[in-house]
This record gives C-alpha cells, structure tokens and sequence, in this order.
C-alpha cells in the first residue's frame, strides 16, 4: 500500500490568471517589482469593491455599474491565493501561456452571467443559458451538474476552491467542495471503462510514479465544453499530477490533449496549499430553488406580455 501522499483538505485558488497578458509575452515570472505591483492592485480592487458596496447599503438608489447585478457581494469571493505563485500564468504550455488556437468548426459556448445568448440545446455553457422555457436551456453550472471551478482539471478563481483527497489501499479519492463531486480513483492497471459509457467528469484512473500521483481521465461526456468555452469533452483526455513537495504544498499540474476542439496540448501548473479544516456540504441553490424561481418569473413575463396585448386591443 502507498503512502497517502496527498491526503488532507487542499485550497487551489489562485490569483495568477490563467492566461499570460500579451504585455508579458514569453516571461514566465514576475519580477519582485511586479509582484509588488500585483499585490497593491489587488488592494486596490478589493477596497474600491467595498466602498461601492458600501454605498449601496448607505444610499440604495446609488445607480449600479452597467447592466448586469452581479452575484454575491466582494466578502466572498476569494481574490487572492492562499500560496506563492509568482507565475504571469497558470497556462506553461504553449510557450506565450494562452490557449493554443482552435480546431475549425469546434463550438464556441458565448453563454455567460448577464442576458441569454440565441442557440440550441443542450446548453454547453457553464453559465448563463439560452432561454427560460425549461431547465435545459440553462447553463451546466446553473443546473448544479458541474462546479464551475472545481474540475476536472482544477484553475482556481471565485469561492469554495477546496478539495479534500484521501486514500485506501487501492483507490484514490478526489473530493471537490463545489457541487460536491466525488471523483473515485481506482490505483494501479484496473483497465477502462467500455468507450461508450460516458460521465459529467469522466473516469479516472490513476498510479504512483515516485512520490507523484497521476490521474488520468477519459470518456468525459459530449454534454459538457472541453475547457473554458470551447468545443465538447468527448475526445478529451486530462492528465493530472500531484506532487506533495512538503507538509502545506501541493505542487499540482495538468495536461489537457482534444484533437477535436484545439490545435495543441495545454499545460497548467498552480500550487495547492494545505487548509487546517474540513469540508461541508455544499448545497447548490440555483439549481433547487432557484431554478423554479427563474422559469417562473419567465412564466410571468410571457402572462404580463399577453395581458398587455389583449388589454390594448
């Protein structure tokens, strides 16, 4: 039986973005200079979105920014990372740490928080949606079906960036805080999985390689984007990494290869930082109640319109 690595409860957040800016080109790291710079201008951020939300506790007529409402207020977010990562990207590969170019003719999901987009079920997008006539026309993440941070593969960003990972003798757990995914790994040559069952976050199979755990999935669904807002998962296959490099670090990378929706391989890397706690149910509102809400205040809209209609008449 292997040593359990990698156990414990894992923050992934970060505030590296996940593409280089072009400015950056080819440089990897921030300079300490710019590392300072980051930092101030997180402040920044984080103390001019308190005192908006400041003002519109003291003056609730306080005209909002643009159209869109927003979701939940700056407290909970989580803006920073909890480790060091002075990387200008989580993306190392290819060399400018953006996403290499598309395949031609892969989907581009254009969903997102703020008004419906047109298109055709089933929805691809992670948020927003195409409609109100049934759940169907909402995004994945709306339909509580995948976490928008949580994977697989890991990239950090917005709240509830935890995992908790434990093992037995032949399996690995891989338990993410957002929408409570459970991703069991069975350890060693076990074989797949017949090609034509496919799964939300796809099957995993991993093995040890030194003091490295290596995941590899397969047979994700054609129901959900390769990465970010492109192409299906089908023909994806992801390769994780998790390399404890001390007691508080995980150094955690991954390799994501589609034929089908981009031109090259992707290649991430992000530290995990250990969190003195555990985990708790996570329940996804928007999917319970929320849900109904939405499809019923569209329900209104459409009696409102008619009502108009006959009353001008």
């Amino acid at each position: 039986m292997e040593p359990a690595r990698s156990a414990g409860v894992w923050n992934f957040n970060s505030s590296t973005p996940l593409q280089r800016p072009e400015r950056f080109g080819t440089q990897e790291f921030l300079t300490p200079a710019e590392v300072e710079q980051d930092r101030l201008g997180q402040e920044e951020r984080r103390i001019a979105a308190d005192a908006a939300e400041a003002e519109l506790v003291l003056n609730p007529e306080a005209p909002t920014v643009g159209e869109n409402t927003g979701g939940y207020n700056n407290f909970w977010y989580e803006s920073a990372s909890i480790g060091e990562n002075v990387r200008t990207s989580l993306i190392v590969y290819p060399a400018n740490g953006r996403l290499p170019e598309r395949v031609e003719g892969a989907a581009v999901h254009t969903a997102n928080l703020g008004p419906d987009v047109e298109g055709e079920r089933p929805v691809l997008a992670v948020f927003g949606g195409i409609g109100k006539d049934g759940p169907e026309d909402r995004g994945l993440s709306e339909r509580c079906l995948i976490g928008f941070n949580a994977g697989p593969p890991f990239t950090g960003g917005g709240y509830n960036a935890n995992v908790q990972i434990f093992q037995n003798k032949d399996h690995a757990v891989i338990l993410t805080e957002m929408v409570h995914d459970a991703r069991i790994v069975p350890l060693g040559n076990r074989g797949a999985i017949d090609e034509d069952v496919r799964l939300w976050s796809g099957d995993s199979r991993g093995y040890w390689e030194d003091d490295t755990l290596v995941v590899v999935t397969r047979n994700f669904t054609d129901l959900t984007p390769s990465f970010s807002r492109f192409g299906n998962a089908k023909d994806k296959t992801l390769t994780e990494r998790f390399t404890r490099v001390n007691e508080l670090t995980i150094d955690y990378g991954w390799t994501l290869e589609d034929p089908s929706t981009f031109t090259d391989k992707i290649t991430a890397v992000m530290p995990m930082t250990k969190v003195g706690g555990q985990l708790y149910e996570y329940a996804c509102h928007e999917g319970n109640y929320g849900m109904a809400n939405i499809l019923r205040g569209a329900r209104m809209d459409e009696r409102r319109a008619v009502e108009a209609e006959s009353g001008s008449r």
